[in-house]
This record gives structure tokens, sequence and C-alpha cells, in this order.
């Protein structure tokens, strides 16, 4: 039964062109999958992931695949305990199973974008663990895709950042994520539900100019069509899929060279990166490689600057470190003096040392 803001229609209709296309883009994202695999979709209940929502349904009227739903309850507005009940009864209206809502805390110490992502992943991760999911659907759509490459160049950011979202990643449970939608522009998702009678909640907080994305998206995005012409959102998404390609090929370079080069000390509180070999690696690679190390100490990823730093120690001149780099993790170099007072640590001459500070 259609519960109130929110209305499906059992009925067969004559297939549209666009839902053609949207089956398409899915069915090409479930290709290899078993008719009894599970795919979840993730589902605010807006037009992207309920029109996303929708088409896979179909696939499971086929028996194509199963296909079930996960609505995260972040809990920030008023009411969306309701908002997220109602876009359960839909989702199961359409005939998807399971359907769970995920209440979920959203905590500070990161910008509340960023946090609300966090949460979010993390109850899709423990949903798919739960139910044995071999994908998760997300409903991301060609203009999301150019509004991130827009806050990336905003912020400065590199070839990974400006590589946009990935059309389908692992994520750290195993279970791959799949954007099916990248291609489609949210007028048409928002057509999908027109066709399908679905009426779709409207986020308030999508058009807040708190937020850096909805400026973004109703303000800059905007006014570079007006003054730029045409096909801006088009010809950032696809500055993305370029950028995703020569990212991965520049991280495939970073991981041979890792592998050549690192050494562990013996308890492997310490990794250490010959200089003469990281000098003669191009910069591009040279900067993955370092953040390479930092990762596998349990860091973060590190910003350039920090990486510039790290950088500058291999010329030999001025400080030999150590240099903080991200998540509690710090790279040096060892002097002459101190090799000169500790006869065990000539093997580490002409040597970064990346650690984790205790």
């Amino acid at each position: 039964m259609p519960t109130e803001g929110f209305s499906v229609s059992p009925s067969r209709r004559r297939l549209r062109p666009l839902i053609a296309k949207a089956r398409t883009l899915v069915s090409q994202e479930i290709a290899d999958l078993r008719s009894d695999d599970l795919v979840l979709i993730a589902c605010s209940g807006g037009p992207d992931s309920l029109a996303l929502a929708s088409v896979a349904a179909f696939f499971a009227r086929r028996g194509t695949v199963r296909v079930g739903a996960v609505v995260v309850d972040h809990g920030l507005q008023q009411g969306s305990a309701d908002i997220a009940k109602r876009t359960a009864a839909i989702l199961q209206s359409l005939g998807l199973s399971p359907v769970e809502v995920r209440a979920v805390q959203v905590f500070e110490g990161q910008g509340p974008e960023a946090a609300a992502r966090t949460a979010r992943y993390a109850a899709l991760e423990a949903a798919a663990d739960q139910h044995g999911a071999a994908m998760v659907m997300l409903g991301h759509t060609l203009d999301d895709q150019a509004e991130q490459v827009l806050l990336g160049l905003a912020r400065g950011s590199g070839t990974r950042s400006l590589a946009g979202m990935p059309a389908r990643r692992q994520g750290s449970s195993g279970v791959q994520y799949a954007r099916p939608f990248l291609s489609l522009r949210r007028a048409e998702t928002v057509e999908i539900c027109q066709l399908e009678e679905l009426r779709p909640w409207l986020d308030p907080t999508n058009q807040d100019p708190q937020f850096a994305r909805s400026r973004a998206r109703y303000r800059v995005l905007p006014v570079m069509e007006a003054e730029l012409g045409p096909g801006i959102a088009e010809s950032l998404a696809r500055s993305a899929r370029i950028l995703s390609q020569d990212a991965d090929y520049l991280d495939e370079l970073a991981q041979r060279a890792y592998r050549d080069l690192v050494e562990f000390s013996p308890n492997r509180d310490e990794l250490l990166l010959a200089e003469e070999a990281l000098r003669q690696l191009a910069p591009a690679i040279r900067q993955r490689v370092l953040a390479l190390a930092v990762t596998e100490m349990a860091g973060s990823q590190p910003s350039f600057e920090r990486l510039l730093a790290a950088e500058a120690l291999l010329n030999r001149r001025g400080s030999a470190g150590p240099v903080q780099l991200s998540g509690g993790v710090s790279v040096y170099r060892l002097s002459r003096a101190v090799l000169a007072q500790d006869s065990k640590q000539p093997a580490k001459y002409g040597k970064l040392v990346v650690r984790r500070d205790s």
C-alpha cells in the first residue's frame, strides 16, 4: 500500500526508452552474478536511489538476481525515522527483499558530509556482510560526478581525487560497490520516477548553502553553464573518466616500484626505502610510493605538502627529520653522526625510514 508522500503503481506499462536505457546499465553491472546472488540497493528515498531500486526490481522479478535494499537513517533531520520507514515501505512494495532500515550515529570530528558518509558506508558494509550480499548499488549520477570533480578542483586535489567516484570498487569486506547510473543525468532519474509513478523524497539539505556540494550544484555549475556554454557537467564527468584511467595506470606503476623497494626492520616496526632508487623515480610515482609506505604503517593518505616535505629529505641537505606525515606516521633519514654512534645502523644508511610513532 502506498504511504503518504510516496506512490507506486503495479500496472504494466509499455517500455519507455529511458527505462530500457537504465535497465541496460544495471544489467551490465550484474552480468557476472548468479541468480541466487544478492544485490543491495543503498536507498535514501530520493530520486536517484529510488529510480535505481525500481529498475533493479525488474531483474528481481525476472529471477536474474535477488535484490534487497538498505535505508540508512543518519538521524540528522527531524522526522528522519519516518522518512526511512516510508522509503522502506515503497521498496517492499516494489518487491525488494530483504529491506531494512539501519539507524546510525554521525560522530563529530569530520565535516558533516564526510562524517555522514563514514557512518553510511559502515552501515552498508555491515548490512552486506550480514546478508552475504555480492554487490551494493549506489544511485550516483553524472551530475554527482561533475560536482565531485569540481569540488576536487577547488581543493587542489590530485589525479585520484579528480577521477571522481569509481564506477566499481571493492569494499573492505570484499563486497562490490557499483554505480550503474554514472552516465545518467539527475533529471533522468526524476523522469524514471515519474514514469514508474514514484514520488521520491526531496532532501532539503541538498539545497542548503552551508554545504559546499549544494553551492556547487545550485550556484557554481549553473553559472558555468551560462558563461561557458552547455555541457559542463558532461565535460567534467568525461574528465573524471579519463583521469581515472590515468590514475589506475600510475597506481599500478607505483605498486610495482613499491614492491621492489620496500624493506622492513626485523620486528616490522619500521619500513625502509632506498633513497637512490626513490630519487630515480618520476615525482608522480615517488610520491605514490611514499604514500603507500605511510598506509602500510597504518597511517592515512598524506597531503601533497607532507609528501613534498618527505621528498626534501632525499636532498640530504638540512634536517634529517623526522617529518610528520599523517595518521601518526613519520619519516626520517639517519645522519652520519647517528651512524657513527651505532654500529648496528650502517645497513640503514642511504634509506628513508618510515615508522609508526608511539
